[in-house]
Parts: structure tokens; C-alpha cells; sequence
């Protein structure tokens, strides 16, 4: 996988939690500088952990599903591509801001709930030849960055900017898998 390729994933993959960040901020008002950083480790560690989870899930299945991986990866990234974008749809009408409880068990909560789509791209990276540690890495950070500066931007900017963050995520991801399976249909 090329590097941009994995930065594209990383941003595609961080995304989620930005937009949780940018809730979380929009609601809380004023969010302190260590608030901010907090949540940008949390939101960074757990989406840093899932695709590794994901990712070793895969490998184990990975025999199994060889002839058939590149559709696999299509499939799993599309459909989180697409998940994105219905979300970020749904957002779109119903247009609710809730806001956050503050406990240290809600934000890890609300990482695991942002993340749960990191899995399946893990599981799908499994198919292919690509290095997770520098994809954890990657989508750790960029996580951790995004999740930082959506609490601090959120009372600015607020949920407008976050759906349609989610929404080129979602197209990005779709993207990142149709790239794949053109690649391994053209070899």
C-alpha cells in the first residue's frame, strides 16, 4: 500500500471521531486545552487498536478467502465507505446536537463507538500486503490530531463542518476500495 494511500486511509478512518470531537466541543462550549488533549489521546489509542484487532482477525481467516481477498477488501471498505455517508446523511436531517457527558467511561465509550469500523478495515488490510503498524501509527496520530482540534474548533465550527468531513471519509473510503479491486483485477 502506497504512502498516500495510507494517509488517505488514515484521514478516512479518523474522521468518526473528529466529528464526535467537534460534538463533544460544540456541546461542552469552551473546552479547556487538556480536555481537548484527552480526548485526542483516547480517540487516538482506541482507533489505533482496532484495525490491529481487525487486522489479526483477518490474517487468521486470510487462507480461507485468498482467491476472493481483493473483493473482500472492496466489499468491507465500501460498506464502511457507505455507512459513512448514510450517517452523515441521517445527521444531515435530523440535525440533533446532544450533549456529551463528561465522564472519562463516556469518552471511551463514544472512541470504541467511533472506531468499530476501524476493525473491518483492519480485517480487510489482512488481505493485503500492507504494513499495520505504520497504518496504526498513521490513523493513531491523525486521529489523536483530529480529535484534538475538532473539541477546540467545535464551538466554532460546530456539526455542519463534521457531516461533511464524514461524508468525503465515506466517499475516500469507497475510493480506497474500488482502487483496490481494480488493482488485483489488473494483475
Amino acid at each position: 500500500m502506497s504512502f498516500l494511500a495510507i494517509v488517505a486511509l488514515a484521514f478516512g478512518m479518523s474522521v468518526d471521531s473528529f466529528v464526535a470531537s467537534v460534538g463533544r466541543g460544540a456541546a461542552i462550549g469552551r473546552p479547556r486545552f487538556a480536555e481537548a488533549l484527552r480526548t485526542g489521546i483516547v480517540f487516538g489509542v482506541v482507533e489505533a487498536l482496532t484495525p490491529v484487532i481487525g487486522w489479526a482477525a483477518g490474517c487468521a481467516a486470510s487462507r480461507y478467502v485468498e482467491a476472493i481477498d481483493h473483493w473482500v477488501a472492496f466489499g468491507l471498505l465500501v460498506a464502511v465507505g457507505l455507512h459513512m455517508l448514510y450517517a452523515a446523511w441521517r445527521r444531515a436531517e435530523t440535525d440533533e446536537c446532544v450533549a456529551p457527558n463528561d465522564s472519562f467511561v463516556t469518552l471511551v465509550a463514544s472512541a470504541v463507538g467511533t472506531s468499530l469500523d476501524a476493525m473491518a478495515v483492519g480485517a480487510s488490510l489482512a488481505l493485503l500486503d500492507v504494513d499495520i503498524v505504520m497504518v496504526a501509527v498513521a490513523v493513531g496520530l491523525t486521529t489523536f490530531l483530529l480529535s484534538s482540534g475538532g473539541m477546540l474548533i467545535g464551538r466554532t465550527v460546530g456539526e455542519r463542518f463534521g457531516r461533511r468531513a464524514e461524508f468525503v471519509a465515506g466517499v475516500l473510503l469507497c475510493a480506497i476500495g474500488t482502487v483496490i479491486l481494480i488493482e488485483h483485477l489488473m494483475t
